[in-house]
């Protein structure tokens, strides 16, 4: 059996480590006797927060492609989030959007290779 060499023991410390500071930030409300409250300002927050988060994710992936701004007119995900967000603005639903979003760019995208 080989042994363990130092690198391995530090290795396996930070792991150790890592998952006691993962566990007690994670239990720390739960480990309370008390309830917690937010402030009236953070719970209006984070309303906002899942948009908040699409709209990060979602918004670079439209208007760049290889890190720069797209330059032209014919790309295929410029013409799927306008239809999707014309679904979602005028019959609303989630599901409607993507499912229209995605009638418009694979037909340009497969198609026309935009």
């Amino acid at each position: 059996m080989q042994a363990l060499n130092t690198t391995d023991v530090w290795t396996l410390l930070a792991i150790a480590g890592l998952g006691l500071i993962t566990l007690l930030t994670r239990s720390f409300f739960v480990l309370s006797s008390s309830d917690w409250k937010l402030p009236n300002w953070v719970q209006r927050g984070l309303h906002y927060a899942p948009i908040a988060a699409l709209a990060a994710v979602i918004v670079p992936e439209v208007v760049m492609h290889n890190g720069q701004l797209v330059t032209t007119w014919q790309d295929a995900r410029l013409f799927a989030a306008a239809a999707g967000a014309t679904w979602f603005f005028t019959k609303g639903g989630v599901l409607g959007a993507i499912v229209c979003g995605m009638l418009v760019y694979l037909p340009l995208h497969l198609g026309l290779g935009w």
